[in-house]
């Protein structure tokens, strides 16, 4: 009976911590700093969209901030108590962010539709004005998001799935003023808040989906599970496959448990070393836990039967 514990990270994985960090402080820097700009404009021209732009920007701003020292505090060493470390904690900034998400936008949906009932007078030209300079600043943080590693970091990706909201919240507020301005269309400022909060909803939804899954501890979206289990059984002298766990510590750390059962001929680390192989080149998983045990023995964890 024999374990492997294949663990490494590489280079590649520190910058793109590195990178993800300097993403998220200056975004955060932006946000933070132009939130209170599109407050008090949004008072003063007495616009929902810019008010619900605002405040899904102040959501963007603790998120942002949130994200940060959950990347931060995923670099602690790991401790008795805390044997994988903190690095679980990006999961949780993550679904509270989808939660905020899905939150704001109800709120939107709740002012949104009063104003449709009752219309107010909104300032146009101040609200153009302010729209364009945040869709401006919107698009600068989102483009410092999308060169962190948001493709492969759930945290990264949540933070800017908001930034991206912000975007789309501009951009409605443009049009919204463009069209009270020329046209007098007043009730357009509640329209460009409810198609922004509905694209906002659907992207808190998926953030909030995937950080469940993983908190869960649900078997990683990329990994084929019967694929890993076939390819596993395929190495020679392979016999069955057994208490097979794939799990994810965060968006970018699969994990995996499993037994293999071995025909007696069967050399234990070579048939380990394969494994290791196929895991790491196929499927992309380092993190793992191997017992390989002679069939003929028998297998403790279930009652000397290999099934």
């Amino acid at each position: 009976m024999g374990h492997h514990h294949g663990h490494s990270h590489g280079h590649g994985h520190s910058h793109s911590h590195t990178g993800n960090k300097k993403a998220l402080f200056w975004a955060f820097l932006l946000i933070a700093g132009f939130m209170t700009v599109e407050v008090v404009g949004g008072l003063f021209t007495n616009s929902l969209a810019l008010l619900s732009d605002a405040g899904h920007m102040l959501s963007d701003a603790a998120a942002l901030g949130l994200s940060l020292f959950a990347i931060k505090l995923g670099e602690r060493n790991t401790s008795k108590t805390k044997t994988y470390g903190y690095k679980r904690f990006e999961i949780i900034a993550a679904f509270i962010n989808g939660i905020t998400l899905i939150v704001i936008s109800l709120y939107i949906f709740y002012e949104a539709y009063h104003r449709f009932t009752n219309p107010p007078q909104v300032q146009s030209m101040g609200m153009l004005i302010i729209s364009v300079t945040g869709l401006l600043v919107n698009i600068l943080a989102a483009w410092l998001l999308m060169r962190g590693d948001k493709d492969e970091n759930l945290n990264v990706r949540s933070a800017f799935l908001h930034v991206l909201g912000d975007m789309l919240g501009s951009a409605g507020a443009i049009v919204a003023a463009l069209l009270i301005m020329f046209f007098g269309w007043g009730i357009a400022d509640p329209i460009a808040s409810i198609i922004v909060a509905f694209l906002v909803i659907i992207s808190g939804w998926r953030v909030t989906k995937q950080s469940i899954h993983i908190l869960m501890e649900g078997t990683p979206v990329q990994v084929d599970m019967e694929k890993l289990k076939q390819s596993l059984a395929s190495i020679p002298y392979v016999k069955n496959i057994h208490d097979l766990h794939i799990w994810s510590i965060t968006s970018e750390f699969p994990t995996l448990s499993c037994h293999i059962a071995i025909a007696g001929e069967g050399v234990h680390d070579t048939v380990l070393h394969q494994a290791q192989a196929i895991l790491h080149d196929d499927f992309g998983i380092e993190h793992s836990t191997i017992q390989v045990e002679y069939e003929d023995n028998g297998c403790p964890s279930h009652h000397g039967v290999c099934n």
